[in-house]
């Protein structure tokens, strides 16, 4: 038995604004993705090598705001953050405020398996990155026309954006449980577009954007990242199910469409339980999104009318 779940932003993400050649791209992107865990999966592979497999396809789609498709900063440099954590024995990596390391997701599962650590940050990342052979990528290998544009745009109103002017919460994350029982969950973000001050949101903070406990659930969340922080949403739902007794897609609709609509936070999350069930859910008009379990095939959504 195994169960993936992934996830590539949340926001208002509408047919109106979505050419049917983009909306194929995503799709395309997304199921690609999910067969590379998929195939891991259904040859005996580990729930950690599946979500950290699944975050590098993502990462190195231009599509979505995470490693090769981050988008600009203030300063007109790329900051990157990942985290990625198993369940099994509660060991996590995170990393924040990297720039030029391909894949962010495999330096925060470096840093979980040959480090003393959880999470780094800055020139120090960089550092142990470089010390075990992470690879690195040169500025030109992170820009896009799309994502100059949408920093060119923000600079001209002053505005830090959370993707693109269609309001889209950028982060790509993947969850899932293995043949073994085991569950693990990994989240990459770019960040914001134009933000400033080393600005951190909530895909690399453990129980914040991302969590796996064996007990519960694994969880990966993509929005507003305040938020997420202050309502501590991924270990909120893993809560709900430990200790007060709830199912998966319960625990989740009572986090992300009560308290965080309460709290003003928008965006959604994909989460897989210890039993396989699996979730879906968000409070924003749509969510890249897709899964697959051993039983059933690879199904890729985007907008809140589930196709």
């Amino acid at each position: 038995m195994f169960s993936l779940v992934i996830h590539g932003g949340a926001g208002t993400i509408t047919r109106a604004a979505m050419s049917p050649e983009k909306e194929l791209a995503y799709k395309q992107a997304l199921d690609q993705a999910l067969q590379v865990g998929e195939n891991i999966l259904r040859e005996g592979g580990t729930a950690l090598d599946a979500v950290e497999k699944v975050a590098i396809s993502l990462e190195d789609c231009e599509l979505f705001n995470a490693g090769r498709g981050s988008v600009f900063t203030a300063e007109g440099k790329h900051e990157m953050d990942a985290c990625i954590m198993r369940g099994d024995n509660l060991e996590a990596g995170a990393v924040a405020g990297i720039s030029n390391v391909k894949n962010p997701v495999q330096l925060a599962r470096a840093i979980m398996e040959k480090s003393e650590h959880v999470f780094l940050t800055g020139q120090g990342a960089l550092e142990f990155a470089k010390i075990n052979g992470i690879a690195m990528e040169p500025d030109a290998y992170f820009y896009s026309a799309f994502r100059y544009e949408q920093w060119q745009e923000a600079k001209a109103d002053g505005k830090i954006q959370l993707d693109h002017t269609e309001k889209k919460f950028g982060t790509i994350g993947a969850v899932a449980l293995d043949q073994y029982g085991n569950l693990a969950a990994s989240t990459s973000t770019g960040g914001m577009t134009n933000k400033r001050w080393g600005r951190v949101g909530d895909s690399p903070m453990v129980g914040a954007g991302t969590y796996a406990n064996n007990r519960s659930a694994a969880i990966s969340c993509t929005g507003h990242g305040e938020f997420f922080i202050r309502g501590v949403v991924a270990y909120d739902v893993a809560c709900l199910i430990e200790y007060q007794g709830l199912r998966l897609q319960e625990a989740c609709e009572k986090v992300i469409l009560d308290k965080m609509v309460k709290l003003g936070g928008e965006g959604g999350l994909v989460g897989v339980d210890s039993q396989g069930n699996t979730a879906m859910v968000f409070n924003s008009e749509g969510m890249y999104r897709g899964m697959v379990t051993h039983n059933t095939k690879r199904t890729v959504l985007i907008y809140s009318d589930s196709n």
